[in-house]
């Protein structure tokens, strides 16, 4: 069986960073992805999709990228499920990034600086050397980071 899943998009907005209760660190943003499947009008189409990445690399994230950064996103969908406020229950599809690569577009130019991009290979690599599970937060509706 396999889980993954590979975009590439802009920011929607600048990602936000938070910390669990035991200090890990966990960022949040959306990324627009347009299809390759133009509308019945003709126009494109465009998908936003949540993104959650965590520790260095969420630290990583939030300190270089900004609204309508070009990025290349590897990761796995996950789906959780929470009971809102109100009672009912409701399920969320994210992608969980495990590898985010800072891409040069006509936009933005290069990336801010040459250790951006070192930094998220080496937290890429830490993740990798030591493998576990990305933690599943058990929030409310109104407690969730972004």
């Amino acid at each position: 069986m396999m889980n993954h899943i590979s975009l590439i998009g802009r920011l929607t907005a600048d990602p936000e960073l938070r910390y669990t209760p035991s200090g890990k660190a966990v960022a949040g943003f959306s990324l627009a992805v347009d299809r390759r499947v133009a509308s019945a009008t003709g126009g494109k189409q465009t998908d936003f999709i949540p993104i959650v990445c965590w520790a260095k690399t969420a630290e990583v994230v939030t300190q270089y990228l900004t609204k309508g950064r070009l990025v290349a996103i590897e990761g796995r969908l996950q789906i959780r499920s929470y009971e809102a406020k109100d009672g009912q229950k409701r399920r969320v599809a994210e992608v969980i990034a495990n590898g985010v690569t800072f891409l040069p577009d006509g936009k933005n130019g290069k990336p801010k600086a040459a250790e951006a991009e070192a930094a998220a290979e080496d937290a890429d690599a830490a993740a990798e050397a030591a493998p576990e599970a990305a933690p599943v937060l058990d929030v409310e509706e109104d407690d969730v980071p972004f």
